[in-house]
């Protein structure tokens, strides 16, 4: 399958602990293996600047942190990303595996945090430049399970908020979902890491082969 010949965007999303950074590197390495020309990247933290802003955004230094002030840094961030790494990758013709963008956005700061959809979305728009994924893997995982993985002591500051808002953000990333259908592939994260990557692999042909 030829998906290089305009540059493809995919994107994995879903709660703290619910797997996608593992899913994400193993299709990365998945696509290298087959001679594809992948750039793999993150939200925030993939420039310089998006380094900075992540460790301020993590830091458990910060509880105080307004969550309007949370949301503008997040897109301060995604600005940076998308002119220096995304569109240039993209004009290149490369395949772009991304770990979190505008759908954590959506469901962190609008759900999670209760800021207005329509607001959030707005900013989320003006900060990318309207740039969308091709395809987005939401891993679905039970939040107490998926928080059971997470390391105590190592946590950051968005892991460490309370339960109700975790289900808040995935109740979400659920609705971002069922809105959008034909971009979401959601599996189930409770299956076997092996079982999930194969499920991945097959979307990620399936799709490309789709739209060619």
């Amino acid at each position: 399958m030829d998906i290089e010949s305009a540059g493809s965007f995919i994107t994995f999303e879903g709660i703290e602990g619910c797997g996608k950074s593992t899913q994400a590197k193993m299709l990365y390495e998945h696509l290298v293996e087959a001679g594809f020309t992948v750039v793999p990247t993150r939200e925030p933290g993939a420039t310089a600047i998006g380094r900075v802003l992540r460790e301020t955004l993590l830091s458990s230094e910060f509880p105080e942190m307004d969550s309007r002030s949370e949301l503008l840094l997040f897109a301060a961030s995604r600005a940076q990303h998308v002119t220096e790494v995304l569109r240039p990758s993209l004009a290149a013709g490369k395949i772009i595996v991304c770990d979190r963008y505008v759908d954590s956005t959506i469901a962190y700061q609008a759900y999670g945090r209760g800021l207005p959809v329509t607001e959030v979305r707005r900013i989320s728009d003006w900060a990318s430049g309207g740039l969308m994924p091709d395809l987005t893997f939401l891993f679905d995982l039970p939040v107490e399970q998926a928080l059971e993985r997470l390391r105590p002591g190592e946590m950051d500051r968005i892991e460490l908020a309370d339960i109700a808002f975790h289900r808040l953000v995935q109740e979400g990333f659920r609705s971002l979902a069922k809105f959008y259908p034909e971009r979401f592939r959601v599996l189930d994260a409770t299956q076997p890491v092996k079982i999930i990557h194969k499920q991945v692999i097959a979307a990620v042909s399936s799709f490309f082969d789709a739209i060619l």
